[in-house]
């Protein structure tokens, strides 16, 4: 039978009276009622904002054949395809908070702007829409998360067919293969997704049910959906459809190699970008995982990291990297109003709150997806904890 939302808030207010960390009801009235209250005129200005950035850079680009030279050209594609990604992120970000009925009030107009938005970048609008709500359900749950979930070195070392102790050596490999490793996930980590619902916790269907392999968020009767949910994955699959159809009837007009570099290459930046932001926000010594006996809502929320892109993170990208942790905590928080609710509950948090914005973004992606492999209970047991899982480094190799 499915949890209904008040028997989920209930759950949550239960477990939380056990915990070390302040609860919902606590968060929630240190932030000033106003944080909680979206607008459709400031969140359209956004969107439109946006829209002008995108069209003014496809306006550009169509110019680009009249540059004198191939050298200033090539620069030129190049600079164009970076920005229109950092756009198109952004964009993806408008119709997220859309899916977390925080671009307005009215739920029918952020499912449309959503599906139109999302559509017009190839994503699957109410099929990303349904899973993301129980990743922010059950973040940092090591069975019911339905994104990067990592590997416990048990079940590393099983995969891997080699000892605990063998296992430790893993990220002493060479720079070159985890960068080559690293190219692959943030080329093919977001298709993989969204075609085989990877990363997905072992119980992160509907109902706590098992992550069925090959589960595809274009498939209507995929097991990741109830039944009655198959017509918004169809819905989801149409607008993909719709906009396929305009970007090869574009091809036949412009040629497909200008189809390429107007639109696919800036959408493997944004692709780059949405495997990036989303796999630091939850990936970090600090942040722990927990099991289904140690989680709870709250501690789950918290279980995710604030960072920063700088002016492109704040600008492009709808600050998003800068203040995930509210978001996590009440997602109906619309982004402009993310950093007023941060400072808010800041002070309550203490050591709960993780924070990193002294540390290149780029430089924490290779750091962080070189270092942290797997995740073990042994330090928090060792610290009399049970059911708090933090990853494996090498400062922790003695």
């Amino acid at each position: 039978m499915a949890v209904t939302q008040r028997q989920h808030v209930e759950q949550v207010k239960q477990t939380e009276q056990q915990t070390d960390v302040p609860s919902l009801k606590e968060l929630k009235d240190a932030i000033p009622k106003e944080c909680f209250d979206s607008s459709l005129f400031t969140s359209c200005l956004y969107l439109v904002r946006d829209a002008i950035y995108c069209s003014a850079l496809i306006y550009a680009a169509l110019h680009i054949h009249l540059l004198p030279s191939l050298p200033l050209r090539i620069i030129a594609w190049a600079t164009y395809g970076f920005f229109q990604g950092c756009v198109g992120t952004g964009l993806w970000i408008l119709a997220h908070e859309c899916g977390h009925g925080a671009f307005s009030r009215h739920q029918t107009i952020n499912d449309f702007i959503g599906w139109a938005t999302h559509s017009f970048l190839m994503v699957p609008y109410f099929s990303w829409k349904i899973t993301h709500a129980r990743h922010h359900r059950y973040t940092g749950h090591m069975e019911k998360d339905t994104v990067f979930v990592p590997w416990t070195e048990d079940e590393l070392a099983t995969k891997r067919n080699v000892s605990i102790e063998q296992l430790k050596h893993l990220a002493e490999e060479t720079p070159i293969v985890s960068f080559f490793q690293l190219i692959g996930h943030q080329l093919l980590g977001w298709q993989l997704y969204l075609f085989l619902n990877v990363t997905a916790g072992k119980q992160s269907g509907p109902d706590g049910k098992g992550n069925t392999a090959f589960a595809s968020h274009y498939n209507p009767s995929a097991e990741i959906f109830t039944a009655s949910q198959w017509k918004l994955i169809a819905y989801s699959d149409l607008g993909l459809l719709i906009m396929g159809s305009i970007v090869y009837y574009t091809g036949t007009i412009i040629g497909a190699w200008n189809v390429f570099l107007l639109y696919v290459v800036p959408y493997l930046w944004v692709h780059h970008w949405l495997i990036a932001i989303t796999y630091l926000q939850h990936t970090h010594p600090a942040v722990p995982h927990y099991t289904a006996e140690a989680w709870t809502y709250t501690k789950g929320a918290l279980a995710t990291i604030d960072r920063t892109t700088g002016f492109i993170g704040r600008h492009f990208f709808h600050e998003i990297i800068d203040y995930h942790v509210v978001h996590h905590l009440f997602s109906r928080i619309p982004f402009y109003k993310a950093e007023e609710a941060t400072k808010a509950i800041q002070p309550m948090l203490g050591e709960n709150y993780h924070e990193q914005k002294d540390e290149s973004f780029l430089y924490s992606l290779m750091m962080t997806f070189r270092k942290c492999i797997y995740v073990s209970e042994n330090k928090a047991l060792a610290a009399g904890q049970s059911g708090v899982l933090h990853f494996v480094i090498s400062d922790d190799r003695k």
